[in-house]
Parts: structure tokens; C-alpha cells; sequence
């Protein structure tokens, strides 16, 4: 069973540039056919899926999100990541990963002053 875990900043101020990382265990971010998602929850709100990275490496972004968003991966370390630019508070959420019916357990980010 696909297993993960995420890491995230917690406090960031406005403006920042935050990354977050997901750790992939039990399967292949290369050989699985899941879309490796990130998809966050701002408080008071429903879900909102952010982007994808494929297992060819290939990515889809949000439209909203798009200019503001970039994901990636290493493959070595069977990790994918997530990085905002420019943030302000309307970023704080707690950030998940997602593989399918499998997800992490989220990371909180507050942006704040």
C-alpha cells in the first residue's frame, strides 16, 4: 500500500517562496499509474486540488493556481514536491499529497506577518 508523508514550512511570512515535500513509500513515483497530487484545505473551506506531477514526469496545474504554483519530483529519493511563490494569507491551509485513495496525513502553513 502506497504510503505518504509530507513536510512543510508551518510559519511562513507573505511574499515567501515555501516548499513542501512528499515522501513516497510502498510505491514507484515512476512505475505506479497514479497522478501524485497536491491538494490543500484553507480553513472553513472544502478541498482544493492544486496540481499533478504523472509518472512520466509529466504536470498539470490548476488553472487558478497555475502562475503561483510549480511541481517536481526526484525520482532517487522517490519524493515529489510542491513550491508556492509570492504567498500571501490566503494560502494558509493544511496541504496534502494524494495518490489515488491514498493520502498523507497534511502539513499546516500559516502565512502570516
Amino acid at each position: 500500500q502506497v504510503q505518504l508523508q509530507e513536510s512543510g514550512p508551518g510559519l511562513v511570512k507573505p511574499s515567501q517562496t515555501p516548499s513542501f515535500t512528499c515522501t513516497v513509500s510502498g510505491g514507484s513515483l515512476t512505475t505506479s499509474y497514479y497522478y501524485w497530487s497536491w491538494i490543500r484545505q484553507p480553513p472553513g473551506k472544502g478541498q482544493e486540488w492544486m496540481g499533478s506531477i504523472a509518472y512520466d514526469g509529466s504536470t498539470y496545474y490548476s488553472p487558478s493556481l497555475k502562475s503561483h504554483t510549480s511541481i517536481s519530483r526526484n525520482t532517487s529519493k522517490n519524493q515529489f514536491s510542491l513550491q508556492l511563490t509570492s504567498v500571501t494569507p490566503e494560502d494558509t491551509a493544511v496541504y496534502y499529497c494524494n495518490a489515488g485513495p491514498n493520502w498523507g496525513q497534511g502539513t499546516q502553513v500559516t502565512v502570516s506577518s
